[in-house]
């Protein structure tokens, strides 16, 4: 690879580890080491990143098998083709691919990139309901405010002086978990949520030989769904706590959204689009065998509903649009089609058109690749115009007369003695001219 017109050149190798679950790969110059993580587990095999590679240095592997169990990776990569261009890592919904570089490279924000997020407004208290819904564990919350064993411990009951009574109103409660946190009187019956009803919880109990009746919880109780006849022990604090999303897990799939009672998350996917069912293709699903687009899907949008009127359904609020079910689905049950994608600004640049091809080509599926066969093309001669040539009058008795030399003349042609008489000729004349000259 030449660096200028000079005689100076740029070295260049690629090499390429595994770690568990990773394929690591490394293009190492003179002036940088570029990384190329992939996490084969983590991808859902959205084929996105194969679209976009300006050198089809990536393949779709065979999702139909790999969504039904077969562990292999979702995207192949031919090394020698990559250009560790990031247009992968910048566009991967769920961040199987990571770029990272030493040395020589772009800066963050040279280069476009999804633009999505998840965040809590001001109305997050936190609770617990959200961490708890979350399929992809993406979301951790920590409680500062304190316990209360640390404002009120627990009196002894034996002696039958504590009395009290406590009532959850069942109407009010939303099941966020604070009294839980709270106190360890309070449990939370959990239930496996899914798409048509993702609330992580379904009853509340209280361990009565653990309360004793000290108000504190009514008080901390944001839904005023706790009521307690006992003597107040103390002051409730003020809910607080952290609240973190871990990006390298989350898929923006909303399920957070879904179930928070306060309208406390803010998301912004990274496409917009539609998804939908064919009809003429659903008879042929078979959930319990095949689940090919449940086990791809990172938004966890489909069920089996039990009304029994369909095979499969999905809640159409989770998508993120990836198309990671189409190229699992063995019976082509269901289609996505794509609007928006929420990106980054591009730079003006002279690789700005590529880039806007590329993410354009996520929306049409058109992508138009790069000249890098290195060839040169002549410009294409315009057509001339055309000349009307005027052909010359003929003589019909000159044309008579040459017609009649002709045929003489081929007749004597004809004639092997004619023929040698004039080829002796030539030669003699050849002789007389060889002669002349040595003279």
């Amino acid at each position: 690879m030449t660096e200028d017109a000079g005689d100076k050149s740029l070295s260049v190798t690629r090499d390429m580890d595994i770690e568990g679950s990773r394929f690591i790969y490394r293009m190492i110059t003179d002036k940088s080491v570029k990384i190329l993580d992939y996490d084969y587990k983590r991808c859902v095999g959205c084929g996105i990143c194969v679209g976009l590679c300006p050198t089809k240095a990536l393949e779709l592997g065979p999702m139909k098998e790999i969504s039904t169990g077969l562990d292999a990776p979702p995207v192949i990569m031919d090394l020698d083709k990559c250009t560790f261009c990031s247009m992968c890592a910048g566009f991967c919904p769920v961040d199987a691919f990571k770029m990272t570089s030493e040395g020589d490279f772009f800066e963050k924000g040279d280069l476009p990139e999804l633009n999505t997020y998840v965040r809590m407004n001001e109305k997050c208290l936190p609770c617990a309901i959200c961490r708890a819904a979350c399929p992809e564990d993406a979301i951790d919350v920590e409680f500062t405010f304190q316990k209360k064993e640390e404002i009120a411990p627990l009196k002894d009951k034996s002696g039958g002086d504590v009395k009290g009574e406590i009532e959850i109103d069942t109407d009010k409660c939303n099941f966020c978990g604070l009294c839980a946190q709270f106190c360890d009187a309070f449990l939370l019956v959990e239930k496996e949520p899914t798409p048509d009803d993702p609330a992580p919880f379904e009853l509340l109990l209280v361990d009565e030989d653990k309360c004793d009746y000290c108000v504190l919880c009514q008080d901390l109780c944001p839904e005023e769904a706790i009521r307690v006849k006992g003597e107040r022990r103390g002051e409730a604090p003020k809910i607080e706590g952290k609240l973190v999303v871990d990006d390298s897990k989350c898929t923006r799939c909303t399920w957070c959204q879904a179930v928070c009672p306060y309208e406390a998350v803010d998301i912004k996917k990274p496409f917009t689009g539609e998804i939908s069912l064919i009809n003429a293709n659903l008879s042929k699903c078979d959930p319990q065998g095949c689940h090919g687009c449940f086990n791809v899907c990172p938004s966890h949008l489909w069920y089996v509903p039990d009304d029994g009127n369909s095979n499969i359904a999905i809640k159409q609020d989770y998508c993120i649009y990836c198309g990671a079910c189409v190229n699992a689905c063995p019976k082509d049950v269901m289609k996505i089609s794509r609007s928006e994608v929420s990106h980054t600004d591009i730079p003006d640049s002279p690789w700005a058109g590529q880039w806007r091809d590329a993410v354009g080509s996520i929306k049409t599926g058109e992508r138009h690749y790069p000249d890098i066969s290195r060839t040169l093309e002549t410009e294409k001669e315009p057509p001339r115009k055309h000349v009307e040539v005027e052909m010359p009058d003929i003589d019909p008795s000159y044309l008579e007369a040459a017609k009649k030399r002709l045929e003489k003349a081929g007749s004597l042609l004809s004639s092997a003695k004619y023929r040698k008489g004039v080829e002796a000729k030539a030669r003699e004349a050849g002789e007389g001219k060889g002669e002349a000259a040595q003279e």
